[in-house]
């Protein structure tokens, strides 16, 4: 695996995929520079090499050219992170965009306009991407939360870097952290999976199941397991047509020497709202009218000493409804098991949307091993797939 170390940019040009997909606000200031943030250490390693940086991201989903997706509303936010000046053009690929790299000195930071603009980037158009590719002369794959899309800028123009290609830090980190949980972890390793649905999840578990020892389901797909095994799950979130796959899950789980470990209680509620009446019951014996909406005392007590006997820890999906503030203790509750886990010398990665929200929303980012940029990536390195912006640093 090529990464920054192995390349000394003194003089060069590196052309760098960042992932700046970032949040604006209406007046078009960043409001999370996290993804920025994240670039930071491939971009400061090139400068102080003695090389410049060219930077290529998309924004959001333009049709065509859009003032609202343009670029240059972050470079001011790029300069404040960076600590560095950036120099905005205002495309991507010809003559204006040429000009730009070839004035660019030793030190500096170039930011090219929105790749999206032009429909040839997510098409993985070879002639756009052999135009990319005149701006550098050492190509940077650093944005993971574009690895799953075989588009121009995050694959196509390593074609045109055969010897001089490599990951940025962050996607280094990413593929080092997944391989961690994947491949190499310390045992036992242990899987939690959360979220609303076992359908989005069904792929994840068949691959996980030859590698992990505990594998815990929370959230709403807990209920289509409970139902598949006869409990009584109220009003509750579930996938009726799905039930017999639970049932084989539990089995391959088991032929495999897996421990699977479902709630034991849930906080329901008789309406999906934050005020909505609620009370703690066994989780197979939910009254009719009333729905399971986060995990109660006994699941929390239950899951926090599996975690704390495990060594490498995958979160992927919340425990309950944690964006309603009366539904969230079992997310936060697992959030601070996981930290005291960590803290023990345990590796654990965070990854996929809706746990990352919760880890920043209740301040566990720092208290954990890693948290993953990118969701769809994330999600389909562990449902084996080979990712195509990852596969191209590595093909020679």
């Amino acid at each position: 695996m090529k990464t920054l170390n192995d390349f000394n940019f003194k003089n060069k040009k590196a052309l760098i995929r960042v992932d700046f997909n970032v949040p604006l606000n209406d007046k078009f200031e960043v409001t999370d520079a996290t993804r920025i943030e994240a670039a930071k250490p491939t971009i400061i390693k090139i400068l102080e090499d003695g090389g410049s940086c060219v930077l290529m991201s998309h924004l959001g989903r333009p049709k065509g050219v859009q003032d609202e997706f343009s670029l240059r509303h972050i470079a001011n936010k790029i300069e404040d992170v960076i600590g560095v000046e950036t120099i905005f053009v205002s495309d991507c690929i010809g003559q204006v965009a040429e000009n730009a790299a070839k004035n660019l000195k030793p030190g500096e930071i170039l930011l090219l306009e929105n790749l999206r603009f032009h429909k040839e980037e997510e098409a993985g158009d070879k002639h756009f991407a052999k135009q990319l590719s005149k701006l550098g002369d050492i190509y940077v794959n650093d944005a993971f939360g574009t690895a799953h899309r075989a588009h121009a800028s995050t694959t196509i123009v390593a074609e045109f870097f055969p010897k001089a290609k490599c990951f940025g830090t962050l996607l280094a980190q990413e593929i080092e952290s997944i391989d961690k949980v994947m491949k190499t972890g310390e045992k036992p390793v242990l899987a939690i999976l959360g979220g609303a649905k076992v359908s989005s999840k069904i792929t994840i578990i068949e691959n996980i199941l030859d590698k992990v020892d505990h594998l815990i389901i929370g959230g709403g797909m807990t209920f289509t397991f409970i139902k598949a095994q006869g409990g009584k799950i109220g009003n509750s979130l579930v996938e009726d047509d799905k039930m017999e796959l639970a049932l084989e899950i539990l089995k391959q789980a088991k032929a495999k020497n897996v421990k699977v470990h479902l709630p034991v209680d849930a906080i329901i509620a008789d309406g999906f709202s934050n005020d909505a009446n609620k009370k703690t019951v066994e989780i197979n014996f939910i009254p009719d009218g009333w729905m399971g909406l986060d995990a109660g005392s006994e699941t929390i007590k239950l899951f926090h000493d599996i975690v704390l006997q495990c060594k490498t820890i995958l979160w992927n999906g919340p425990l309950g409804v944690f964006e309603m503030e009366n539904f969230a203790k079992g997310t936060i509750e697992l959030g601070n098991s996981i930290a005291e886990a960590t803290k023990n010398g345990a590796f654990s990665l965070v990854g996929g949307g809706d746990s990352v929200a919760a880890v920043k929303q209740f301040g566990f980012e720092d208290k954990v091993s890693y948290v993953s940029t990118g969701g769809g990536a994330m999600l389909e390195s562990l449902e084996g797939q080979a990712l195509p912006g990852i596969t191209a640093i590595i093909e020679e």
